[in-house]
């Protein structure tokens, strides 16, 4: 038999999946009803009431929900309090909110009344700026060829899903959530801002290759092997240094030949080409 399952067992994965879902119903009737006892929830979904506190039990474990004691409004009868059930700020932040359009409209508004796209990529650049302050301590903490990974591990803790992998001639790291991507699939700005800093903070020319905002199941960002640099500031061209790349300084005090200055050259910009092209 396929699987090797007997008659009527159910595959793990929909066992899973029947999990979860019911957690959302049980997540959901609270964010509708407000706080609620585990007989609400029982007699609201139809559930066992130890069923109930199976899935509150997984749903406090997740920071969705939290218990709390009831409130009482009026005379007060012997005994505690029946246990209520709350959502988290997190809890409510896995169900639909308005964020997205009001973040829309802030841009748009940005765009309409204070200097058009310019402004509206000056915006995204600044917030990003303000948001890779925490990258840029991962990325220059970590030694050089663990920088992605390290960059990696700085979105995932900011709600990204980030993931760094091995590519044929570099490296990919990839964003499995986005959390403005609504927005960025209108205002493509947030995105090139975001792939500035990546380019900054790993010291290199870097390639988004997808993202969610346009469709694609995850924002993925090429990084060539030559990213294993010192990390450059703000001031540095895409190179490593102030210079920019191929910038060496004289080949005479720098105690080059040029004839070996001229091949160094001509390697670089090989390895350059190469890279700007899609590894797959």
């Amino acid at each position: 038999m396929k699987n090797g399952g007997a008659v009527g067992e159910t595959p793990q994965e929909e066992l899973a999946t029947g999990e979860r879902s019911t957690r959302t119903r049980v997540a959901r009737s609270i964010l509708d009803h407000g706080p609620s006892t585990v007989a609400d929830l029982a007699g609201r979904l139809g559930l066992t009431q130890a069923a109930v506190r199976r899935h509150l039990d997984a749903l406090v474990s997740d920071d969705v929900v939290e218990p709390r004691d009831q409130r009482v409004y009026g005379t007060r009868t012997r005994g505690r309090p029946a246990k209520v059930f709350a959502l988290t700020d997190c809890g409510r932040d896995a169900f639909d909110q308005s964020y997205d359009v009001l973040a829309a409209d802030a841009l748009r508004w940005i765009e309409e009344n204070a200097g058009g796209e310019a402004a509206v990529a000056a915006f995204a650049r600044d917030r990003m700026e303000a948001q890779a302050e925490a990258y840029r301590r991962a990325v220059e903490a970590a030694d050089p060829a663990a920088r992605t990974e390290a960059l990696a591990k700085a979105l995932t803790a900011d709600g990204y899903a980030a993931t760094a992998r091995n590519a044929p001639v570099g490296e990919q790291l990839c964003q499995h959530h986005c959390p403005v991507a609504h927005v960025a699939e209108r205002y493509p700005q947030l995105c090139e801002a975001e792939t500035e800093v990546f380019s900054r903070l790993l010291g290199t020319h870097v390639q988004r290759l997808a993202t969610i905002a346009h469709g694609d199941g995850v924002c993925t960002t090429f990084i060539p092997k030559a990213a294993h640099r010192p990390t450059r500031r703000s001031g540095d061209r895409p190179g490593g240094g102030p210079g920019g790349a191929g910038t060496t300084g004289d080949p005479v005090k720098s105690g080059k030949n040029v004839k070996t200055d001229k091949t160094d050259k001509t390697t670089s910009q090989a390895s350059a080409s190469t890279a700007g092209r899609n590894p797959a």
